[in-house]
């Protein structure tokens, strides 16, 4: 593990303890009771899914140029969105937690619960595409196309609360304090993006080591292979030459 991974992963644990304590110390609201505590973690982990993909969308761009195709783009990828799904089922958990007292159901088909579920199967779609079998390069290439795009969805689903008549609210930073959110509900909740977004680099250069060493592993057990079958051919040249 390197020196940059162990920083990022020890201020992320830092922000997000931070962040949890003093989420739970948020008084209640009068609408939403506790619930409303659930604003220190549920916005950033929705910034936190459009991050990964957006990150997925433009490392997939970067392998799809001739000028700056490479393996690691599509390991980064790869990494980046397997994180993302994480976060976005997250965000579906905590916002039906949160949905349920102010809505009272656990689900509704609003455009933005509907639009973020729809990106969740998006790009679990593009991950199973990532484990179909064949040429890598031609998998990593498909796969960037994909993920291309899967990533439309994500702006509108950032932007449907804006353009349609949603059950959901309008984005948590615009809200003012005659909505109840005073200056301690915006501060934790920017410290939760802080923290969530160092959790997110934390997870995915993690994840990008295991894509790297799982696509180095498959490379050397190809180069045996192949070794193996000259080895076998040779053998099989000399025992043909033996009995002439």
């Amino acid at each position: 593990m390197s020196t940059l991974t162990r920083l990022v992963g020890g201020a992320a644990l830092i922000t997000l303890a931070t962040t949890v304590v003093l989420g739970l110390g948020l008084p209640p609201t009068q609408e939403q009771g506790d619930y409303v505590r659930l604003i220190a973690i549920h916005p950033p982990l929705a910034w936190a899914s459009y991050l990964s993909f957006g990150v997925t969308a433009l490392a997939s761009a970067a392998y799809l140029l001739p000028r700056t195709r490479a393996r690691r783009w599509d390991h980064i990828a790869g990494a980046s969105a397997e994180v993302g799904v994480v976060f976005t089922a997250l965000t579906l958990i905590t916002g039906s937690i949160w949905g349920r007292p102010t809505w009272g159901v656990w689900w509704v088909w609003d455009a933005r619960l509907t639009l973020t579920a729809l990106m969740l199967f998006l790009f679990l779609g593009y991950l199973a595409l990532r484990r179909v079998g064949g040429d890598p390069d031609t998998n990593a290439k498909r796969s960037a196309i994909a993920a291309l795009l899967a990533v439309t969805v994500v702006p509108i689903d950032h932007f449907a609360v804006q353009w349609w008549r949603t059950l959901h609210q309008r984005q948590s930073l615009t809200l003012t304090p005659k909505e109840n959110l005073d200056g301690n509900y915006i501060a934790v909740m920017l410290l939760g993006f802080v923290a969530i977004t160092l959790t997110y680099a934390w997870l995915t250069m993690h994840r990008f080591r295991v894509e790297r060493a799982m696509d180095e592993a498959g490379d050397r057990s190809l180069d045996a292979a192949i070794a193996e079958r000259r080895a076998e051919a040779g053998a099989a040249t000399t025992t043909t030459a033996v009995g002439r």
